[in-house]
């Protein structure tokens, strides 16, 4: 078992083309030993944005903080607090925040997948 506590990790720019503002953390992965699931904490400045992408594996996302969009070939949905996301494998995507304060959120995918570094 590892317990830890997401502050105690360094976050990381992502710095993929098309991305600004993003920090990443990875919580639990192969850091931890983790053979499945690789979950990430995201956090999105005011302004900012994951680049629109897409790959062959899904992803599961909770929104913890602030405001954002969810970005998709054919529009764009609203989240903030306890929202939660599926972006199926294949499908377009990219989140933003709509904010004036810090958009945050969790994200999970396979662990064999890398997603934005």
């Amino acid at each position: 078992m590892h317990v830890g506590t997401w502050k105690d990790l360094e976050g990381k720019a992502v710095t993929d083309a098309g991305a600004g503002g993003v920090t990443i953390r990875v919580l639990m992965g192969d850091n931890v030993g983790a053979p499945n699931f690789t979950t990430r904490h995201f956090e999105v400045a005011p302004g900012g944005h994951t680049p629109f992408h897409a790959h062959a594996w899904e992803h599961e996302v909770f929104v913890l903080s602030g405001k954002g969009k969810v970005k998709r070939k054919d529009g764009e949905t609203d989240v903030g607090p306890g929202s939660f996301v599926f972006v199926p494998p294949g499908e377009e995507h990219a989140f933003a925040n709509a904010g004036a304060e810090t958009f945050s959120f969790l994200c999970a995918i396979p662990a064999t997948k890398v997603c934005l570094r």
